[in-house]
């Protein structure tokens, strides 16, 4: 990935505290060479900055928007309502509630308004770049190429058997 590179996916989050996540899906994208962006886009506190980030992310090049939020977590939905590009949310867990809210939160969408839900945190994040990457790769072969290499490696990566475990000591009975 070029360090000039215009982004093709965004990663949007509501807060600072959401980027120990989403990070995860950045460096997935990077390893897959991606280009992309993140920014800080609140759906409550900062809302026109989300309305105008979704509203211009087409033209800007982007082709997929990555949003993650915990609690209320409107940031994919609002996202998705002002943009016509496909939007991976990534629910953030929570204390009060583990990120269940979040995932509702986030899932939950009317008919007609779009948000492609993915698993609570880290795995939700590393899944939402593949799944990025996947819906580039309809269009792009490098890009294809390069996910085909990284599932590859995944499954090169599976042992066929398990390790023996260590001897384990067993108490003897007594009568």
């Amino acid at each position: 990935m070029a360090a000039d590179e215009a982004p093709r996916v965004g990663i949007i989050m509501g807060s600072q505290s959401d980027w120990s996540i989403l990070t995860h899906a950045a460096e997935t994208l990077t390893r897959l060479a991606v280009a992309h962006e993140v920014k800080i886009v609140s759906a409550h506190r900062t809302p026109d900055r989300l309305r105008n980030y979704a509203t211009t992310a087409r033209d800007r090049g982007l082709k997929v928007i990555i949003a993650g939020a915990g609690g209320a977590a409107h940031l994919a939905g609002m996202c998705a309502s002002w943009t016509p590009l496909p939007v991976l949310g990534v629910p953030i867990e929570t204390h009060a509630l583990k990120g269940m809210d979040s995932l509702l939160s986030t899932v939950q969408m009317p008919a007609g308004v779009p948000v492609a839900t993915l698993a609570i945190g880290r795995a939700g994040a590393v899944n939402a770049a593949l799944l990025a990457a996947a819906i580039l790769a309809t269009s792009d072969t490098a890009v294809a190429g390069r996910l085909d290499a990284l599932r590859a490696e995944q499954t090169a990566g599976v042992a066929d058997r398990p390790e023996p475990l260590p001897a384990r000591q067993v108490p003897l009975v007594s009568s």
